[in-house]
């Protein structure tokens, strides 16, 4: 039996949301050149429009994930309305904004979306701050188990701890101190 395009569309979406490879080198594939002439075609590079294509994506992916999204359009056209608005803000910031725009895609509204994007961005940031200004060994011994994925034995025997209970009551320490260190500076936004 054939697929409706709009099936094939929540086929790609649902693969995106669970990681599969296939479905995520499809949206490029089917999409890229559409979002790249739309960045090169108004003051962009081929770089800004790679920039821009993965910021898209993400917002895609997040939206994909969430199990709340419905989508209501073409995922191109989704894709193209936030990556106008992604490419927009960006030419604002670095005042290269003028009012010729050379734009003949669809458009829906993505604010809300773009919202939530920039505010994972800006804890993101935070979070990174806040791991930067950890100290040692916390900073490192968060990094081995979150980032590295490494066992809490491996973890007790490269930081010097007895046993892994204590490697993991260090461990919590750790994630107390820099939870402090995000909220104090979260909390000032």
């Amino acid at each position: 039996m054939k697929e409706t395009i709009l099936e094939q569309e929540i086929l790609l979406l649902k693969g995106l949301a669970r990681n599969d490879k296939k479905s995520t080198e499809e949206i490029y594939k089917q999409h890229y050149n559409l979002i790249q002439a739309l960045v090169v075609n108004n003051s962009g590079t081929a770089d800004d429009a790679r920039d821009i294509f993965q910021e898209a994506m993400v917002v895609l992916f997040e939206k994909a994930r969430s199990g709340t999204f419905e989508l209501n359009c073409q995922i191109k056209t989704y894709l193209y309305s936030v990556a106008k608005r992604l490419w927009l803000k960006k030419l604002q910031q670095q005042n290269r904004y003028t009012e010729e725009w050379n734009d003949s895609g669809n458009m829906v509204k993505v604010e809300e979306d773009l919202e939530a994007h920039e505010q994972k961005d800006q804890e993101y940031d935070l979070m990174h701050h806040s791991i930067q200004h950890l100290g040692e060994p916390c900073k490192s011994l968060l990094e081995a188990f979150y980032f590295q994925k490494k066992s809490m034995q491996d973890i007790a025997e490269a930081f010097g701890y007895t046993n892994a209970e204590n490697a993991k009551t260090q461990k919590y320490k750790c994630l107390m101190r820099l939870k402090k260190i995000f909220f104090s500076q979260y909390n000032k936004k």
